[in-house]
């Protein structure tokens, strides 16, 4: 980690999700996984982001009742990127939504949703997709009679497959449960779905 970049395979991130998913299978019991990453398919710009761990964690966790697997919903959630139509002010600074669920909010009902990302960084992403997320249930519970709301409401959770070690810019609610596959340093992540890694990734097991 000479030049405070850490660099996780693909297996390394497999076994921390596979070890995690049992912990989270008997606490949480999610029904719903809602991968956050960055769509914006005008531009054809994607990042993985929480789309690759929510695909291994759904390997290790099924649906509670059914004993099938977990639908994965994603939504796209930008701020670090420069996107079309943004300023350099709102970049590291403004969470830019990119995709949502959309018409799709009310099948967040009496679920249990576990949010998955990448990294915990300054927090300011899974506050802003909790914040929002909670503000779509809110609003479909409305459409429901009262005496149905309790029953109905979300139950949330967060999976990231790090933890930055580093004060947070935004804070998650105490009754949102919180798990994390490794708490590292404020250290560069290089993940293997990222561009220049997975190339040189493969150009290391070419050189094999």
């Amino acid at each position: 980690m000479l030049d405070n970049h850490v660099r996780p395979t693909y297996n390394d991130i497999h076994n921390l999700i596979k070890d995690i998913s049992e912990k989270i299978a008997a606490e949480f019991a999610p029904d719903l996984l809602i991968a956050i990453g960055t769509v914006l398919v005008l531009y054809a710009l994607t990042r993985t982001s929480g789309f690759f761990p929510a695909r291994v964690m759904r390997t290790y966790l099924k649906d509670p009742s059914t004993k099938r697997n977990i639908p994965i919903h994603a939504i796209g959630l930008s701020l670090y990127e420069s996107l079309p139509g943004t300023t350099e002010e709102q970049v590291g600074n403004e969470v830019i939504r990119t995709q949502w669920l959309g018409p799709e909010s009310k099948i967040l009902l009496g679920r249990r949703a576990l949010i998955i990302d990448e990294v915990d960084d300054s927090r300011q992403t899974l506050h802003y997709a909790i914040s929002e997320l909670q503000k779509d249930v809110e609003r479909e519970l409305q459409a429901l009679p009262e005496s149905e709301r309790d029953a109905a409401r979300t139950r949330f959770a967060v999976f990231v497959v790090h933890n930055k070690l580093k004060p947070k810019v935004k804070d998650l609610p105490i009754d949102i449960p919180y798990y994390t596959g490794a708490e590292v340093p404020d250290v560069w992540l290089d993940y293997p779905w990222e561009g220049n890694e997975h190339d040189r990734l493969a150009t290391l097991a070419k050189s094999k």
